[in-house]
């Protein structure tokens, strides 16, 4: 790949397992990235392991002018914007009894932080004769889970904004789909596991195909794929990396999220 060859994504949410995963891939490629994250610590830190070919810009989603910062800081560095990836969000949820205040802010960070940085990065991708968004869907918007309801309705929603999304960008040159991830390695589950992938394992096997896990890999393999020129005939879809979890979709009543802590 020549210098004038690559391309440049920025992954919201850059800084997690999942977006570290994702950065790779689009490394792998060739690609330059641009990680745009509130957790500067780990984002600087993921980021120097690199060379110039990836940068950390602290950014929080929810604030117009970080956003503007971020692309700004691409287009410096890297003198164009190819594909945004959308991982940013938030976990913030109390089920039934959740406040307005908690709905506002998780609809603010998994919705709107996501619409408002693909409407302005579509603007630099058209400049350039088009580019790719790829937005962060779940299992949870198409089956109901004990103890969610913020998470799972603003994730159904960003499965209805991909195909708005899709149909605005349309003659932009602009494609637009999501992933929706099963139970995956990431943050979450590392955490609520205490770092053990065995347990993680051994609890979401039943109700994934896959008998396991998802991979953060198998993920962002599907992320990069979404962006190239091989995924040129997809548009304003949804692909499940869930280890087969929504064929099935055994949850039911039981909190198996618990699980985890015990």
């Amino acid at each position: 790949m020549s210098e004038t060859d690559y391309k440049v994504a920025i992954v919201s949410g850059g800084a997690t397992l999942i977006g570290q995963k994702i950065v790779e891939a689009f490394r792998a490629r060739g690609d330059k990235v641009v990680i745009a994250d509130i957790n500067v610590s780990d984002g600087e830190a993921f980021a120097s392991g690199f060379d110039d070919s990836v940068i950390f810009q602290l950014t929080d989603i929810t604030v117009d002018s970080q956003i503007d910062a971020c692309i700004t800081r691409t287009l410096e560095a890297f003198d164009r914007l190819d594909y945004l990836v959308n991982v940013a969000c938030t976990y913030l949820d109390s089920g039934a009894a959740s406040t307005r205040e908690e709905w506002l802010t998780a609809l603010d960070v998994n919705v709107v932080g996501a619409m408002i940085f693909a409407q302005k990065a579509q603007v630099e991708m058209q400049n350039r004769g088009g580019g790719a968004v790829v937005n962060f869907g779940s299992i949870a918007a198409k089956r109901a889970q004990p103890g969610r309801m913020l998470y799972a309705t603003s994730k159904a929603a960003i499965l209805g904004m991909t195909r708005c999304q899709a149909l605005a960008f349309a003659d932009t040159g602009v494609r637009v789909n999501s992933v929706s991830p099963g139970w995956t390695w990431s943050n979450i589950i590392r955490d609520l596991s205490s770092n053990n992938r065995t347990k993680a394992d051994a609890v979401a096997e039943p109700f994934h195909l896959a008998g396991r896990l998802v991979d953060a890999e198998e993920v962002a393999a599907t992320v990069v794929y979404l962006c190239s020129d091989a995924a040129s005939g997809i548009n304003g879809t949804d692909i499940a990396v869930d280890g087969g979890y929504t064929a099935i979709g055994p949850e039911q009543k039981t909190d198996k999220v618990s699980k985890l802590t015990e």
